[in-house]
């Protein structure tokens, strides 16, 4: 299993960003992802979920109305569309593929992490 977070970086407040999460050794369109982050000091938290078809989708209070989770099954990839970015939204984002039931219990897994930072 290996999930490769990419399109992290330094933007500028009221910004945009768009990260993605492309997966390997795993079907990847039978399980739900997310996105977490965490800040310094700080717990890890649940920014966004999109269920395995992509059909439906949950988001953090912090985010909501500004972040959007896709993803795309044909290319094992999950996005998070980042929009009006806060100097508190700056923190590691992880991908995770959250545990699932395929063949058998699945745990979740969780990518390496990028860095966004949002800073004038």
């Amino acid at each position: 299993v290996q999930l490769v977070e990419s399109g992290g970086g330094l933007v500028q407040p009221g910004g945009s960003l768009r990260l993605s999460c492309t997966a390997s050794g795993f079907t990847f369109s039978r399980y739900a992802m997310s996105w977490y982050r965490q800040a310094p000091g700080k717990e890890r938290e649940l920014v966004a979920t999109v269920t395995s078809a992509g059909g439906s989708t949950e988001y953090g209070d912090s985010v909501k109305g500004r972040f959007t989770i896709s993803r795309d099954n044909a290319k094992n990839t999950v996005y998070l569309q980042m929009n009006s970015l806060k100097p508190e939204d700056t923190a590691v984002y992880y991908c995770k593929r959250e545990p699932g039931w395929v063949s058998g219990p699945k745990p979740g897994y969780w990518g390496q992490g990028t860095q966004v930072t949002v800073s004038s």
